[in-house]
């Protein structure tokens, strides 16, 4: 049997098409369980789902008062009766053979958590929102971050979105930290890797995800990441990964660069260099993807937007460490 398990809060204009798109998946449904684990939603999200419970007899919901992920994603394991846990968002849509397929490759390859290659979507037709979709799937915003730009061949990764785990693995490594508003998945999935297991990306499986509908959203979700991601490495001990110091580097880099600049005509030059390389390659990727002058435009304040937020978030979250102040913030709707 396979326990999936989805946190939700206020997600009345995704939930029904993510139902919908749970109901068409080809794996025996009396073989399965989905428990959306619901962090008090105000909006009319309850009564979407309430609306599938008797199509749906495998539906449940779990509240969440705590609201974040983490605390949504331990309720779910540990109320799971299921061998198998597979972890979905909301915001995204499946393929028919979502759960058959993850969990073929998860007994095949002998793996611990086996993912799919996540295709963002725009929330909307408009310019910035293509935009915005556009940066989040290319090379350029995203690094080598392999489920959100792709790969030929099934390979070992560090991480995936929606993973599908043994459920005995929870009792290996434990379950999802609760301090973690963002970066829960790449933390928990760093351990695993540290206790010997192994993840698997396939690529041809798709999940269509919907990107934030405002680049505002999109900086502040990437601020998040960047902020969370020192206290990740400080409860792994390491670094998971070297592309997150690309961003940091880049904002240290812009204010130093601008402040020195002050001081020798050189460095300005070279400092100028840069930040005009920065903007062609941002101009180039921009128009790989272009449609329209004003998506291209779009695009290139994503980009900005993106990789100076995370890397402020990320200096921030240092500070954080560093003076021992808490780390709050707001979940990003």
């Amino acid at each position: 049997m396979i326990t999936v398990v989805c946190p939700i809060y206020n997600e009345e204009k995704y939930i029904a098409r993510c139902i919908e798109s749970i109901m068409e998946q080809d794996y025996p449904k009396d073989d399965m369980e989905v428990l959306f684990v619901d962090g008090m939603s105000t909006d009319h999200t309850r009564a979407i789902i309430e609306e599938y419970l008797p199509r749906c007899p495998y539906l449940r919901v779990i509240d969440n008062p705590q609201r974040i992920v983490p605390y949504a994603m331990n309720a779910g394991i540990k109320a799971a009766k299921g061998d198998v846990i597979i972890r979905l968002d909301a915001h995204a849509l499946y393929p028919s053979n979502y759960f058959s397929e993850l969990v073929r490759k998860l007994y095949e390859l002998n793996a611990d958590n086996v993912g799919a290659v996540c295709r963002t979507l725009p929330a909307d037709d408009s310019p910035k929102c293509r935009a915005i979709a556009a940066a989040l799937s290319s090379s350029f915003g995203m690094g080598n971050s392999y489920f959100r730009i792709g790969a030929k061949d099934i390979i070992k990764v560090d991480t995936v979105p929606f993973g599908c785990y043994r459920k005995e693995i929870f009792d290996k490594i434990g379950l999802y930290d609760t301090d973690l508003i963002r970066n829960q998945d790449d933390e928990l999935n760093a351990r695993l890797i540290k206790h010997g297991g192994k993840i698997y990306l396939l690529p041809y499986l798709i999940v269509d995800y919907f990107a934030r509908n405002t680049i505002k959203k999109t900086g502040k979700m990437f601020y998040q990441y960047g902020l969370y991601k020192p206290l990740v490495n400080k409860k792994l001990g390491s670094p998971a990964t070297l592309r997150q110091f690309f961003p940091v580097a880049f904002v240290l880099g812009l204010i130093f660069g601008l402040i020195l600049s002050i001081f020798s005509k050189y460095i300005l030059i070279a400092y100028l260099a840069i930040v005009t390389m920065y903007f062609l390659l941002a101009l180039i990727f921009s128009v790989k993807s272009y449609s329209s002058i004003p998506q291209v435009m779009w695009q290139i304040a994503t980009y900005i937007t993106v990789h100076v937020n995370y890397g402020w978030g990320y200096l921030v979250g240092i500070y954080k460490i560093l003076t021992k102040t808490n780390f709050q913030a707001k979940v990003n709707r």
